[in-house]
């Protein structure tokens, strides 16, 4: 298992995203939340094909905060099942990767 993970998330509008991100690195369960805007989601709802614009948030963080990071985003979140996706971060610089370490809590779980 790697140390550090990106995790991918949604939200309908750019305010919420950033109420959201706001949260997540004052608290210290990320280091970096990147918002952006302008993406596109076409997917299949409760039998029903939706197409909405959203905006994308990418989180760095420790694999160890991933279980703070979804109770969280699911407190947070005004959508019913918010997206959470996450992946290994492989590899990296190393001063990148200490800032992440540097700027994330233990986890509380």
């Amino acid at each position: 298992m790697t140390k550090f993970v990106t995790i991918f998330s949604t939200a309908p509008k750019e305010e919420e995203a950033k109420k959201i991100a706001n949260v997540l690195v004052s608290k210290k369960v990320v280091a970096c939340v990147n918002i952006i805007p302008g993406l596109r989601s076409i997917y299949r709802w409760k039998g029903k094909i939706c197409d909405e614009r959203e905006v994308m948030m990418v989180m760095k963080t420790k694999d160890s905060l991933v279980e703070d990071v979804k109770k969280e985003l699911k407190s947070l979140h005004s959508y019913e099942c918010p997206e959470l996706i996450v992946l290994p971060i492989s590899d990296g610089l190393p001063d990148y990767l200490s800032w992440i370490e540097e700027n994330t809590n233990e986890p509380t779980h």
